[in-house]
């Protein structure tokens, strides 16, 4: 009887092992240059197991080749990231906390309260607000801060005598993780007309992740939004708090 239920019990036993230790390699590349290649690989080894299933022989031969030759590659290429990734695989939590709808809503209010404050005094600020792609590779660029989400924190953060105001700033849930972090700057020939770095920063972090990134201009104190690769002009604060809510809560239940 009991070696019956064990032998009924072991495929789902199974299938959670696995699930977990995918899961551990995904956090564990998350947030670096490998995640990509992660992804890659992935589709890699279904290609693999396509011609063992058709019988190519030559395809399969090839296949083989190049997976022991690009493990070695690999572990030379990424070791930087192989040793941050070991060195944080113990914090993670296995599952990450989910905000609340009210408490989105009163982390986009207290952001859009500061922006708003920044722009009538013409300070430029650019805020990222970090989506399902972590933002690990740029928060280790700047300084670690981990405050409340509150208009007058990130205000004094983006203050011209503040020694954090250079650069930006990731947002994380409700928690400020990191100020004075550096984010890629487009390459798109589309926003080459677009004056400051701040704003090519901006486009170029949502080009690259799924970030809503805000910023405000010092030279016109005009506010704007950056998704998906996307430039929008923001006219007031009621209009920002409906972006970010679309953005942030909206677009997640499609």
């Amino acid at each position: 009887m009991i070696l019956a239920i064990w032998e009924a019990l072991k495929p789902l036993i199974e299938i959670i092992i696995l699930w977990f230790v995918i899961y551990k390699i995904v956090v564990f590349f998350e947030g670096t240059r490998a995640f990509q290649v992660l992804k890659g690989i992935i589709l890699l080894i279904i290609a693999f197991f396509v011609f063992q299933v058709f019988g190519l022989t030559t395809l399969n031969w090839l296949m083989t080749r190049f997976f022991a030759i690009s493990i070695i590659g690999i572990l030379i290429i990424f070791q930087p990231e192989f040793r941050q990734g070991l060195a944080k695989l113990g914090q993670q939590h296995l599952f990450a906390p989910v905000l609340a709808e009210e408490d989105i809503v009163a982390v986009i209010k207290e952001i859009a309260s500061a922006v708003s404050e920044l722009s009538k005094k013409k300070i430029g600020a650019i805020m990222a607000l970090e989506g399902e792609s972590k933002l690990s590779t740029y928060t280790e660029s700047g300084v670690a801060l981990d405050s409340k989400v509150k208009s007058e924190i990130l205000q004094s953060i983006f203050m011209p005598n503040s020694p954090l105001h250079d650069g930006g700033v990731v947002i994380r849930g409700e928690k400020i993780i990191s100020a004075v972090c550096l984010f890629p700057l487009s390459e798109n020939p589309k926003f080459e007309k677009i004056t400051g770095s701040r704003h090519r920063a901006a486009v170029g972090l949502s080009e690259q992740t799924d970030a809503v990134v805000v910023m405000v201009s010092e030279q016109t104190g005009d506010i704007a939004l950056a998704y998906e690769g996307k430039f929008i002009k923001i006219e007031t604060e009621d209009v920002l708090i409906t972006a970010l809510k679309d953005f942030l809560i909206y677009k997640k239940r499609k």
